[in-house]
């Protein structure tokens, strides 16, 4: 009994078996779902405010 590891695995052979058929659909759907929450995780973050990003304060008119 022997135990052939077979050919190592390059980055060539992982792309030519995600882009047959079956496998193309859920690399698809997995591609279009980290875009989708890296999306929302940037819409969720609050910009940082700065001091000179403030508007000036209103004063009151003289007269």
């Amino acid at each position: 009994m022997s135990n052939d590891a077979g050919p190592p695995r390059t980055f060539k052979g992982l792309l030519r078996w995600a882009t047959t058929p079956p496998q193309a659909w859920g690399v698809y759907l997995l591609a279009v779902l980290l875009v989708w929450l890296l999306s929302f995780y940037a819409g969720t973050l609050k910009p940082k405010k700065t001091p000179e990003a403030s508007p000036p304060a209103a004063t009151a008119p003289k007269g």
